[in-house]
């Protein structure tokens, strides 16, 4: 897709990781080999973090060894909490995305990765240098993009501030992340276009959390805003374990697909593989 004019960013690793019961490998493999065929952009597949941390995704470069990469032109990007979790991520030629959740509330960033954000801005100039050197791509995330529950400072200014710094030091590929779902379209409309406008040269992408009843509205503001980069996770499954108990989910694939098409949009996916995705889904997640 990357001759697209959107490129969609399919979450499974979002969507499993904070599943209690571990799921298989072999089955792991099966669901994202299925949604290789699709036809999404890129595959936000699994992560290089702490097996305490995240259990679900100790298996990741197991599952990597599973994937059939001959009949997909979908990139792969894989999580990294630190430079311990890039160095072992940065050997595996098949993944093309390295991606950092750089959260720009401090309380967050703690709690997600045990660093602080000036800590977690040295991991982000690391990642970049090793990016370069191993001819991968970083994508770095502005968790907490649309505010925070832990009384943290927010305002645009501060996003802009982050944003601004963090293109200076190299980074090309940038997504607003509605962590905990606190995201409107009223604050979508009104930071996204001026990113996007700002940082012209940069991939501004977006991904956000919502209950059902919000999501379309929220994929209409995101569209409005002129935003080209979306992930998503089938069936709205997911969300960050380190930020809440109980968190509203990830933005439902199906819906963003039904909503470009609605607006006549091309996407060149693979319907009767989702098909099979969907009904697979069922044993992954219940």
């Amino acid at each position: 897709m990357s001759n697209q004019k959107f490129k969609l960013v399919e979450c499974p690793r979002d969507a499993m990781q904070g599943l209690h019961n571990f799921v298989p490998t072999d089955l792991k493999s099966q669901y994202l080999n299925l949604l290789l065929q699709v036809g999404f952009d890129t595959l936000d597949f699994g992560s290089f973090v702490s097996p305490k941390a995240i259990p679900q995704m100790a298996d990741t470069a197991q599952v990597l060894d599973h994937l059939d990469l001959t009949q997909t032109s979908t990139k792969l990007l894989a999580i990294v909490a630190n430079l311990r979790g890039l160095e072992d991520a940065i050997k595996h030629e098949q993944i093309n995305y390295l991606g950092f959740p750089f959260s720009i509330s401090e309380t967050f960033q703690r709690r997600n990765t045990n660093s602080s954000i000036s800590q977690s801005l040295n991991t982000v100039e690391g990642m970049l240098s090793l990016c370069d050197q191993n001819n991968k791509t970083a994508v770095i995330y502005l968790s907490m993009g649309f505010g925070n529950p832990y009384g943290d400072e927010w305002n645009y200014e501060i996003v802009e501030k982050w944003a601004d710094i963090l293109v200076a030091k190299g980074v090309k590929i940038l997504s607003l992340a509605d962590t905990v779902g606190v995201s409107t379209p009223e604050k979508i409309t009104s930071i996204l276009p001026k990113l996007i406008t700002k940082f012209n040269k940069t991939e501004i992408g977006i991904h956000l959390h919502s209950t059902p009843v919000e999501r379309f509205e929220k994929i209409e503001a995101a569209y409005r805003s002129g935003v080209k980069r979306i992930d998503s996770a089938l069936k709205g499954f997911g969300g960050c374990p380190m930020a809440a108990d109980d968190l509203t989910g990830n933005i439902a694939t199906e819906d963003v697909i039904s909503f470009l098409n609605s607006k006549g949009e091309t996407l060149h996916l693979n319907i009767d593989k989702w098909n099979q995705a969907m009904a697979l889904s069922g044993q992954i997640f219940g």
